[in-house]
């Protein structure tokens, strides 16, 4: 089988989440924060770097670490973590990395010769007089920054709103000069958080983190998390100081507001954070998951998007296949990791819920094993989309675990006919389970139903 390209589209024992994507001659640099796989906080590692040919998703190289957590003077100890970054090219040709550790509210910066190179810390972004952004009399604390340069300013956005917080009134900006680290003109605030949405057109999907800035044309787009968290929103102007209009959602992560099912959600989600980026002539959101039943082990994925002639963006699904350009070829063997919905009969939006089925895999942090499905019990069903199906006559599972009278229903629509039912027995070891099945010609999803006791864990899915 010729190479493809899968969400996510990193190994599926990386944890990169908080995406912000870049091309930089002729090839794509995602710049993230860093979970641990079974980590108990967010963001626990230093800042890596992977990389793809602008023409291939699909060929992801590891840049290695840009940059650790202790080069910050304040983290000598490493008691803080790096929290979402943002790169920017400064007018010098140098590359910029802007971060916030996660218990201070200033914004450090670190700057590169090369988009990859190892970073070397540079200072805080402050004010003309030295006092650091977050620190004068009036500030608030910084958060999540997104950054634009264009000529010799950059544009710094950043912020953080929880509901019932009226301290903070929205997502921020200031414009640094040259140095990259002084601010020339004075924090605004360019979108509403939850406490000042009334009256502003961003109502139900105000700012809640994650500003990141885009420019298409003579548009401005301003990425960025809502309220819900598991929505990727945007917003709108011809300038990048001022006047931004609420969009809409671009990709939610418990895919709400899109398909069959509008109000009900095909995963479980959580925060959200990323943005949009034009990659040889299309333009795609990256964005994250969640994976381990926790909110602390996130990966990235992405899906192509389409900007309409005026401007807008319309919502996108969740599929498995957002890297490739297509579906998946219906030969061979997929890996489990891949799905894109999994969910009960509660349909419960939240990662975290207990008794939920979730992506994980074998092992520690580090070890190179490739995920797969657990905690499969009676009513979970995983969805992958999409496949181009020709003359299927078998489907094998690879399945281990103790399911009591279990069996699973395929399908190609979610509450379709069953095409098959395999039935299972308990077994400590990954174990195929081959039937014979008809899958229609064409382009479909492939949706797997699990009845009956016990639970167990999927490793992959083989067409023949």
């Amino acid at each position: 089988m010729k190479k493809q390209g899968f969400n996510p589209y990193l190994p599926s024992w990386e944890y990169i989440p908080d995406g912000e994507p870049y091309v930089f001659d002729g090839r794509v640099y995602v710049y993230g924060s860093h979970d641990f796989f079974n980590g108990y906080v967010f963001c626990m590692g230093d800042y890596v770097c992977w990389s793809a040919p602008e023409d291939d998703l699909t060929d992801w190289r590891y840049e290695g670490v840009i940059y650790e957590k202790t080069q910050d003077p304040a983290n000598k100890d490493a008691s803080m973590c790096l929290y979402a970054p943002d790169v920017t090219k400064g007018p010098d040709g140098r590359y910029y990395l802007y971060y916030v550790l996660d218990h201070l509210d200033i914004v450090s910066v670190a700057v590169c010769d090369t988009p990859a190179g190892k970073y070397e810390f540079l200072g805080y972004v402050r004010y003309k007089d030295g006092t650091l952004y977050g620190r004068k009399p009036g500030d608030e604390p910084q958060f999540d920054p997104g950054v634009l340069t264009e000529g010799d300013s950059t544009y710094l956005y950043t912020g953080f709103c929880g509901r019932g917080d009226k301290s903070r009134h929205g997502a921020m900006l200031v414009v640094l000069g040259k140095d990259m680290l002084t601010i020339e003109e004075d924090m605004r605030f360019v979108a509403p958080g939850v406490e000042y949405e009334a009256g502003t057109g961003f109502e139900g999907h105000a700012f809640f983190e994650a500003p990141s800035i885009r420019k298409m044309g003579d548009t401005y787009y301003f990425i960025y998390s809502s309220t819900p968290m598991h929505e990727l929103c945007y917003a709108t102007s011809k300038s990048p100081r001022e006047g931004f209009s609420y969009g809409g959602v671009i990709v939610s992560n418990c895919d709400l507001h899109i398909g069959d099912e509008p109000t009900l959600p095909k995963a479980y989600g959580g925060n959200n954070h990323g943005s949009i980026v034009e990659i040889h002539g299309k333009w795609y959101i990256f964005y994250h998951r969640q994976t381990n039943n926790t909110w602390y082990s996130r990966q990235g994925c992405l899906e192509e998007i389409t900007i309409l002639e005026d401007g807008s963006i319309p919502q996108v699904e969740m599929t498995s296949c957002g890297p490739n350009g297509g579906p998946l070829i219906g030969k061979g063997e997929y890996p489990a990791y891949i799905a894109c919905h999994i969910f009960d009969k509660d349909r419960r939006m939240i990662t975290g819920a207990p008794n939920a089925a979730y992506v994980t895999q074998d092992g520690k942090d580090g070890d190179e094993f490739e995920g797969h499905i657990a905690n499969i019990h009676d009513g979970t069903t995983i969805g992958f989309k999409y496949f181009d199906f020709e003359d299927v006559k078998k489907i094998t599972l690879s399945i281990r675990g103790y399911g009591w009278g279990g069996k699973i229903l395929v399908k190609t629509e979610k509450h379709g006919e069953a095409l098959t039912q395999i039935d299972l027995h308990n077994n400590n070891i990954w174990y195929d389970y081959v039937s014979d099945i008809a899958l229609p010609g064409g382009v479909h999803s492939l949706y797997l139903t699990y009845t009956g006791g016990g639970s167990v864990m999927l490793r992959s899915v083989k067409f023949d």
